[in-house]
């Protein structure tokens, strides 16, 4: 084991990724034929970024505010994302089997909302997620929390098991709210669930370091959204966010709860793959609302 005596926080993050592999995603090359088309259907091939639909929120909050009727709240946007992260209820009940998107499937859970959240199990069988043709896998990782062992663990297994299938898995970073959101904690909690064979990351945004975030992990970086906000504020930190360093957006509240959550979205698709600024996504979010 490393001698924890002489723990020293890295510092040189600058500089492009200088691995050139002819594949449109950093670090997973190397990966099987499969773990390379099912992470296409994901990350456009043409650029690289994915604008993800999240609606996976009811696996532990029930009925939240938008998700109330997926079949009316949802399956109208669709078409304007590139992939859908929801539970297999949700895909089973709900999706249309033809909608053509990278579906990024949650595959752990257990507590609700009023129980510890970071006491989750694997809760999809590899062989339903193959089933289900699954694009990747999602699991929480609670870097810092109470079961943060078993978390790893949990991804781990499904790592296993989606190399031996070719389905690549999504390590989701949950933090916990005694956890400071900062440059340092992020880069711990997204390096160790890629150096566990994670294929790519999903966390938050932060103003300071980010960077050095998507430059130290050594897969895709996607952003969460988190609460809702003001639309103009949900935008500058997609757009912040893709121009350091990020592989494109996991969205859901800022999307299903906004007033005109198609137009958020295709505002939201405009920063990530055709590099519009905030204020000019903004004027298109307030142009396709009327």
């Amino acid at each position: 084991m490393a001698d924890l005596d002489d723990l020293r926080e890295g510092t040189n993050f600058a500089g492009p990724a200088t691995t050139a592999s002819g594949f449109h995603l950093k670090g997973l090359g190397g990966q099987d034929w499969g773990m390379r088309s099912r992470l296409s259907r994901i990350f456009d091939p043409a650029d690289g970024k994915t604008v993800m639909l999240a609606f996976d929120h009811g696996y532990f909050q029930g009925p939240t505010s938008g998700l109330e009727r997926l079949d009316r709240s949802i399956v109208p946007l669709i078409p304007q994302a590139d992939a859908l992260m929801l539970t297999r209820g949700a895909l089973r009940t709900t999706i249309p089997a033809e909608n053509g998107k990278g579906i990024v499937l949650r595959a752990s859970g257990g507590p609700s909302v009023l129980k510890d959240l970071s006491d989750e199990e694997i809760t999809v069988s590899i062989d339903d997620a193959v089933r289900l043709d699954a694009a990747a896998l999602a699991v929480q990782v609670f870097i810092g929390g109470e079961n943060e062992t078993k978390s790893i663990k949990n991804m781990s297994t499904l790592v296993d098991q989606g190399q031996a299938a070719g389905i690549p898995v999504l390590a989701v970073t949950a933090v916990g709210k005694e956890m400071v959101r900062d440059a340092r904690y992020f880069r711990l909690a997204t390096r160790i669930p890629a150096e566990l064979g994670a294929s790519f990351v999903k966390t938050y945004y932060v103003e300071e370091g980010f960077e050095s975030i998507t430059s130290s992990c050594p897969v895709p970086i996607i952003i969460a959204g988190g609460k809702k906000v003001p639309e103009r504020e949900a935008l500058t930190v997609a757009y912040r966010a893709i121009q350091e360093g990020a592989a494109g957006v996991d969205m859901g509240r800022n999307v299903f709860q906004s007033e005109h959550p198609s137009a958020m979205l295709a505002a939201i698709r405009s920063v990530v793959h055709d590099s519009l600024k905030p204020d000019e996504a903004f004027e298109l979010f307030e142009q396709l609302s009327h």
